[in-house]
């Protein structure tokens, strides 16, 4: 994983894999976000012998930022951080519903947010395999119905493409509502899927960001 190597001086990086993708791709996806949440955060409550923080792009800075939320609710192991990239704030409601379309609609949904090889959506065979997961995720996170007024105390990084079309600035910036510490926002040149194409300097702004809020090794 490029991310990790790149990373491996200032964290041990750890990937979470979903279920029904790859190797776990015999397992169901999950359709709802919070037992995904709850599953995480019984994984990470074993790591307490190291400071922790948590990227999560797209779904995934949502279902970070819930991950905490189970922390702190918990009194274990809190990150020190959120890194939430590519994803507007929980309290930045947009009626989408994706998750519905027909598979040729949906299919090109996917095309035109990028992030998916366009050679792979053109493979009936390989469509027909990242579809359902693809499509659960969707569903997961478009009926996720957040708490508005919901915090954690760990500072919030947002990260966001200036041309991406999921989440403005406005939109972003609303993360600042959603802890009682300290909020940053950072912008990169691209849309949706920025960090592919801006790694380098991802890498340079992540390793900044944990460098500023720990002064330890951490691992994320």
């Amino acid at each position: 994983m490029p991310l990790s190597r790149a990373l491996s001086q200032v964290a041990d990086v750890y990937a979470v894999q979903y279920p029904g993708r790859q190797d776990r791709r015999l397992e169901p996806a999950f359709t709802e976000l919070a037992p995904l949440a709850d599953r995480l955060a019984e994984v990470l409550a074993g790591l307490d012998d190291r400071p922790l923080a948590v990227f999560g792009h797209s779904m995934g800075a949502i279902l970070g930022f819930e991950v905490i939320r189970r922390l702190e609710s918990a009194g274990g192991p809190a990150p020190f951080v959120l890194v939430a990239s590519g994803r507007r704030a929980p309290s930045a409601f947009r009626d989408e519903a994706y998750h519905r379309l027909s598979d040729p609609a949906f299919v090109a949904e996917m095309g035109t947010l990028g992030g998916t090889d366009p050679r792979i959506l053109a493979e009936p065979e390989l469509v027909e395999m990242i579809l359902p997961p693809t499509r659960a995720d969707y569903q997961a996170i478009e009926t996720y119905a957040p708490e508005p007024d919901a915090v954690i105390s760990a500072p919030v990084v947002a990260m966001i493409g200036d041309s991406d079309p999921r989440v403005t600035t406005a939109e972003a910036e609303l993360w600042r509502k959603h802890t009682t510490a300290s909020f940053d926002l950072r912008h990169f040149s691209g849309a949706h899927f920025y960090l592919l194409d801006q790694q380098p300097a991802l890498v340079t702004a992540l390793t900044q960001v944990l460098t500023a809020t720990s002064g330890a090794h951490t691992t994320t």
